[in-house]
């Protein structure tokens, strides 16, 4: 596995400066990012996928151990507050439990058959979009849970660091990013890491996106469950209806909080009419104002 391997230029590292040990950790970043540009094909195709699955009522569910595993309850626990995702759409599937995100457990990555319960105690189905992710590309947890979640008829999307890994063979949607040896070898958080961040942050975004959570680059869906939050749902409201200040809070107002509502209100439309665009349009602000531009007329 190239995500192992040693290499001879870093093997006097603990001699160098401080400032060249950081030079070749930060080269070593800039690379990792570098690897997914060749992934996004894969990325685009699985999120394309995995938007038409979610629409149907699929959940959206993070599977691996280790650093892998607790990379994928960051990106999924940032797409409630972002884009409005619901809490009862995530799964989290992490070897050795919720414990395993704080501390470490030992062999817990081995275990076959917990990959299998996880997935059939969570009763994954069809609609469902399963994302398993490793480094190495040969977790037992991760690959059981993916073959026991395709065999479900889940979608199923593969992430590793390792060329010819068997997580790759194992999901209908390879993705892979090729890192190569780390600087301190087989401390996979780092590259290997940064890059498997790189790609759940694409791929659960261009999903975002792609379900309508997203328009003109500006997060209509998220939850304002702050004072700076509720700031930004007004900014928001300004930037896309052109309209004032005091028409933008009255409308937030008049929504109850929902900012792709009260969108349409400060375009002219009652609560109801707007309500009733968006549920038209199955919630995308895109569709639902040109659907009452079209009744206004």
């Amino acid at each position: 596995m190239a995500t192992e391997h040693f290499s001879t230029r870093f093997q006097d590292l603990d001699t160098w400066s401080s400032l060249d040990v950081l030079t070749a950790f930060y080269e070593g970043q800039l690379s990792a990012v570098a690897a997914v540009r060749s992934s996004l094909p894969a990325i685009a195709t699985a999120a394309e996928e995995a938007a038409a699955r979610l629409r149907r009522g699929g959940r959206l569910v993070y599977v691996g151990a280790g650093t892998s595993g607790r990379i994928g309850v960051q990106d999924g626990t940032e797409l409630p507050p972002t884009f409005n995702w619901p809490d009862d759409k995530l799964v989290y599937l992490i070897a050795g439990g919720e414990g395993a995100i704080m501390r470490a457990v030992e062999n817990a990555e081995d275990s076959v058959e917990e990959g299998i319960a996880g997935i059939r105690n969570n009763k994954i189905g069809p609609n469902d979009v399963v994302i398993g992710v490793a480094a190495s590309g040969r977790t037992p947890f991760t690959i059981a849970a993916l073959k026991e979640a395709a065999m479900r008829g889940a979608q199923t999307i593969g992430i590793s660091n390792n060329a010819d890994a068997p997580i790759l063979e194992a999901c209908s949607y390879p993705i892979l990013a090729d890192t190569g040896e780390e600087v301190i070898a087989g401390s996979t958080r780092m590259k290997a890491g940064t890059a498997q961040k790189v790609i759940l942050n694409l791929l659960s975004s261009l999903i975002m996106v792609r379900m309508g959570r997203v328009y003109r680059g500006l997060m209509v869906n998220m939850r304002a469950t702050n004072a700076k939050l509720r700031r930004r749902s007004e900014v928001m409201v300004m930037q896309i209806t052109d309209c004032d200040e005091a028409t933008a809070t009255d409308a937030i107002l008049q929504a109850g909080g929902d900012l792709k509502t009260a969108v349409l209100i400060a375009m002219g439309a009652s609560p109801q009419q707007a309500k009733g665009a968006l549920e038209r349009s199955d919630g995308n602000l895109r569709e639902a104002l040109a659907d009452f531009s079209k009744a206004k007329k």
